[in-house]
């Protein structure tokens, strides 16, 4: 027990140290416009960013002894604990300043913005103090290209290595592949496109009519597929057509692998879209989902005329499928399955490396291949058939890598939706709610549908959903990791 401590949890508390204190200092914001603003929140963020500064303060001086090199142990270990205590953290403005929620419904709310799932317990959203809201909002925006990706672009000066941490945060199966020699700069790479397509989705919602503070807020819940709105009403707050436009455009642009928009743009070529495998699933999907929820939306009159079938078809298609959970409309209503073939969507049609959640485009694709490659395999015993994307062969290491994780995500969906049931959910809110907790997309189906949200549940319902966010987000294996026993031997 004693080795465990000094060699695996004081190390990790020690890296803590400074991540928590950057999140005192990103807690500045809110801090800020809650005085620029007036809005009466200013003494819970104040006590928000002095308890966080000093818990990372304290625990950075008191570990120091035992900072190190961190392994792949620690990456899995510190990964787990930030993204379970950062929604801790910020829970404490929101105590102070709604205490007609619960601390379970607040957690889950924290959670779901930093899991970019955007599911919500919370009304009155238009009255509530414009900090509270931008706080978040802002959440989001950092859990978007993670917490810790940002990190690892800082730690390294500490003399914190940040390899590990970084495999254990980024998503997608190929984690190997970096844009750039060093870890760090890879991150920082990884946040420049993160922060320019910010800029561009903040500009293009100005233009349609937003005001700046609500262009802002809806930039950060848009480019990090986060879904997250500071309306009750969502985006029908606004019913507009332009507003929609961008936000679709945008959460497309979102569920591209960040790495591809990066090696666009460093080599000024846009044709890279058009050879990268995973994009071009990922765009198929998207139109063969969008024009059969036009071409069924149209044939049942669900709507008056074709630009609003088409508005409200593609706003629906792309925000469930981006695993983003926006709504102009209560798609969960629309004829022949739409609503389940949606909320299923949400599970495979990002790429890895966006800021979406899921399994992946990839590992869809990985898992045809192999299927067809059995198939050819029966037919000729002799062929040798390998499993390629983008021309590099996939060796047998990440194949068998993609399959167990395909089984652990269903298996781990079916006893998350099981929970659910067990814990008294009806049917159809548990196996919806389920799926859009461990896809990270947010709304499900019935009672916790588009047009409505998670404030029915009780809190171990909460709990239970709040574990899946964050297995989902992490992709199972960094905290399931931490149950096995071998995780702890020293």
């Amino acid at each position: 027990m004693l080795n465990t401590l000094r060699y695996l949890i004081l190390p990790v508390l020690n890296a803590s140290g400074p991540v928590f204190i950057w999140l005192a200092s990103a807690l500045l914001l809110p801090l800020w416009l809650s005085f620029s603003k007036n809005d009466g929140a200013q003494e819970s963020f104040l006590i928000c960013v002095g308890v966080t500064f000093a818990v990372g303060l304290f625990l950075s001086i008191a570990t120091r002894p035992w900072k190190r090199e961190l392994t792949a142990r620690h990456g899995f270990l510190l990964v787990t604990l930030i993204w379970t205590t950062v929604p801790l953290f910020s829970t404490i403005p929101f105590l102070l300043e709604t205490p007609q929620y619960t601390f379970s419904q607040i957690y889950f709310e924290m959670m779901s913005c930093l899991t970019t799932t955007g599911a919500t317990v919370m009304t009155g959203l238009d009255t509530m103090a414009i900090s509270l809201n931008g706080w978040r909002c802002f959440l989001s925006w950092i859990g978007g290209m993670g917490l810790i990706v940002l990190s690892v672009a800082i730690l390294p000066l500490l003399g914190v290595g940040g390899s590990q941490i970084f495999k254990a945060e980024t998503t997608g199966p190929l984690k190997e592949n970096r844009l750039t020699p060093r870890i760090a700069d890879t991150a920082k790479a990884l946040y420049l496109i993160y922060l320019a397509v910010s800029v561009a989705c903040a500009v293009s919602y100005h233009l349609a009519g937003m005001n700046w503070a609500d262009a802002i807020m809806h930039m950060m819940t848009t480019v990090s597929l986060s879904g997250i709105a500071a309306h009750d009403a969502s985006y029908n707050f606004w019913n507009s057509p332009a507003v929609d436009a961008v936000a679709v455009i945008f959460m497309i642009i979102s569920g591209f692998s960040f790495s591809l928009h990066f090696a666009a743009w460093h080599k000024r070529d846009i044709t890279a879209y058009f050879r990268d495998v995973e994009a071009k699933g990922w765009i198929t999907s998207l139109l063969i989902l969008s024009t059969a929820t036009i071409g069924i939306l149209a044939y049942n009159g669900v709507y008056d005329n074709w630009p609003d079938t088409i508005r409200f078809a593609l706003f629906s298609v792309v925000s469930v499928a981006t695993t983003t959970g926006y709504s102009t409309a209560d798609y969960s209503a629309w004829p022949l399955g739409l609503p389940i073939f949606m909320v299923m969507s949400s599970a495979y049609a990002t790429c890895a490396g966006s800021t979406g959640g899921g399994v992946k485009m990839i590992r869809l694709i990985i898992v045809y291949r192999l299927l067809k490659r059995e198939i050819t395999s029966l037919l000729y015993p002799k062929a040798v058939v390998p499993v390629t994307i983008n021309k590099n062969a996939i060796g047998n290491k990440i194949a068998f890598a993609v399959l167990v994780y395909m089984m652990v995500w269903i298996m781990t969906y079916i006893i998350g939706a099981s929970a659910l049931l067990l814990l008294n959910l009806p049917i159809v809110e548990a196996l919806s709610g389920a799926w859009a907790m461990l896809a990270n997309l947010g709304p499900g189906l019935g009672a916790v549908g588009p047009v409505g949200n998670y404030s029915s549940l009780v809190d171990s319902q909460l709990w239970c959903c709040s574990f899946l966010m964050l297995t989902g987000r992490l992709e199972l294996f960094t905290v399931f990791a931490l149950f096995s026993r071998i995780f702890w031997r020293v």
